[in-house]
């Protein structure tokens, strides 16, 4: 995590986030609420489905911050799952950089826990990382 920035007088608060291979870095900038993902308002980068956008903005839901920052990510690998949840990580993160008391209420609702599952790698001799080929008596 990188320490707050200044940029024009405004303080930035930076925070990464990983889930399987998706990566976000997320900064927040005080604002009036907007979401942009890769330069694209965040509504149409997540195509408008209320389970994604609910889960990103929870971390400010349960500080009661909804519309004071905006919300800037650079996302990059994986699914529209992954990323969002490395965007919640990353918001959360920057949150606790915000002001050290965030941690407890966020921490509490799981929300600086990093998801640890990942893809399981192939095996030699299986199709796929536990799938073997069909047995065969004779």
């Amino acid at each position: 995590m990188v320490v707050a920035e200044t940029t024009s007088g405004r303080a930035v608060y930076w925070g990464t986030g990983r889930r399987k291979s998706a990566v976000a870095r997320v900064r927040l900038i005080p604002g009036e609420g907007k979401f942009i993902v890769n330069g694209k308002d965040g509504n149409l980068y997540f195509q408008f489905n209320a389970n994604y956008l609910g889960l990103i903005k929870a971390p400010l839901e349960t500080l009661g911050l909804e519309n004071e920052y905006d919300i800037l990510v650079k996302a990059e690998g994986g699914g529209l799952t992954g990323q969002a949840d490395s965007i919640r990580l990353g918001v959360a993160r920057a949150l606790c950089q915000l002001d050290p008391d965030n941690r407890s209420p966020l921490k509490i609702e799981g929300y600086l826990t990093r998801d640890p599952r990942a893809k399981e790698r192939k095996k030699y001799g299986l199709h796929k990382a536990r799938k073997a080929p069909q047995y065969s008596k004779r």
